[in-house]
């Protein structure tokens, strides 16, 4: 779990350290913008951007279940936070498997990919689809009920 913060942590601390040197300088109004960047991006880099992650075999049921894609992601990899930005509402419709969290799921994402934990995978009907369009991936979806 701490492996999933560290970049919106190192983020956080990184911009403390910017905003300490201009505030020493005697700039303190310009300190605080790149300590408010630096926290806006340590959030879209951190797990509470996506929806909450289960497990891969429970993605699966669900997706069986319900015919939503599962996704394969990781924190930090600007193309699953691509995919989800694009997704915009829809996201929370999908069935996200964070690959950090659970070893399953980067073993399907392995398995798919020729070895590497190449990210976002989508599933769809039993088939990896690697860094898809958002478009496609929203097509993909079934009619919301």
């Amino acid at each position: 779990m701490t492996r999933v913060w560290r970049l919106p942590v190192l983020l956080v601390l990184s911009g403390a350290v910017v905003a300490t040197g201009l505030t020493l300088r005697g700039d303190p109004v310009m300190a605080a913008v790149p300590l408010v960047l630096f926290v806006l991006f340590a959030g879209v880099n951190s797990p509470l951007v996506f929806p909450r992650p289960v497990p891969a075999a429970e993605a699966r049921r669900r997706s069986a279940a319900d015919g939503c894609p599962v996704v394969y992601w990781r924190p930090g990899c600007t193309y699953c936070l691509r995919l989800r930005l694009r997704l915009g509402r829809d996201a929370s419709r999908l069935h996200w498997v964070d690959i950090w969290r659970d070893p399953a799921g980067a073993a399907e994402v392995r398995a798919a990919n020729g070895g590497d934990e190449t990210v976002p995978t989508v599933l769809v009907a039993d088939r990896p689809h690697t860094n898809p369009d958002p478009v496609w991936v929203r097509e993909q979806l079934p009619p919301a009920p």
